[in-house]
């Protein structure tokens, strides 16, 4: 124990600090040349009436959320994560939630999302399609009696949808990545990006937010023979209204809360099937630009 406790109790010569300090203003240097702060783009997370599952979501990405902290996006707005009171001016806002049409204030917050992004992107099935913020088992829609919550896009114009009950880390990770690589990547990353957000940016202009349910896969996927009976639908429902019976995916619509997660994940839906082709590239440039 004396021996170990003159070991720590030893100091550094001055020399040894000066050039441990030098060192490590070295390092600071050349960590600031490799990646200036300029370069990167701004991103707010929007908290309207939802439970916090998407942003649980994005945080399981761990480390690959710190890189993108650290190299390729600010932070500026997060009632969870930033100590800013009110929407600043960003190039993509992540808006998590519906939107209680009752409430003034969320009403007025959502619309000046839209003046203060550039890009708006709804995560998650509340923010898409109202999810059971709706209070939408069984089809109906909210009572009059009902506080009356609907998703962002009935009151503004939005960019890209990323559906799910919560979205996958992946997904909100990628989507993250390729909208840094069209803002400020090179022009064939941008295509790249491009093709990538196209089915995602379509969906969002789609009729989607207001038929997102089993219903919608029954008639645009199984009723049209399209369904290879893969289970993606079933694992994907939070609620377990879909069951697979002989192969192929059973519905109760009693159960059925309209989030979407279902139609996201089939991979028959709403994909553009030529992406496929550019599958391996986007991979491969998000693991480099992830590293």
């Amino acid at each position: 124990m004396g021996l170990l406790s003159n070991i720590f109790k030893k100091e550094a010569s001055p020399a040894q600090k000066d050039a441990t300090g030098v060192e490590l203003a070295k390092r600071v240097e050349t960590r600031k040349e490799e990646k200036p702060v300029a370069n990167k783009i701004t991103v707010g997370h929007v908290h309207m009436s939802g439970c916090t599952g998407c942003l649980v979501s994005l945080a399981d990405n761990y480390a690959g959320l710190l890189t993108l902290l650290d190299k390729y996006a600010d932070l500026v707005y997060g009632l969870t994560l930033a100590d800013v009171r009110h929407i600043p001016k960003m190039d993509v806002a992540l808006v998590e939630g519906s939107v209680c049409i009752q409430d003034k204030l969320a009403v007025q917050e959502i619309k000046e999302t839209r003046e203060k992004a550039t890009v708006v992107v709804a995560v998650g099935g509340c923010a898409c399609s109202g999810n059971i913020n709706r209070f939408d088992r069984g089809g109906q829609m909210n009572q009059p009696q009902h506080e009356s919550f609907v998703p962002i896009s009935d009151l503004i114009d939005v960019d890209v949808f990323i559906p799910g009950c919560a979205p996958t880390p992946e997904l909100i990770r990628n989507v993250c990545v390729m909208a840094y690589l069209l803002l400020k990547g090179t022009e064939e990353q941008k295509q790249l990006a491009t093709k990538y957000l196209t089915p995602l940016m379509n969906l969002a202009k789609s009729s989607f937010a207001s038929k997102a349910s089993y219903t919608t896969l029954m008639q645009e996927v199984i009723n049209q023979g399209l369904c290879m009976g893969c289970g993606s639908c079933s694992a994907a429902c939070p609620v377990r209204a879909i069951t697979m019976e002989y192969g192929k995916p059973q519905g109760m619509r009693d159960l059925c809360i309209n989030c979407g997660a279902c139609y996201s994940q089939c991979p028959r839906s709403f994909f553009d099937h030529g992406l496929m082709e550019q599958h391996e590239s986007i991979m491969e440039l998000i693991a480099a630009v992830m590293k």
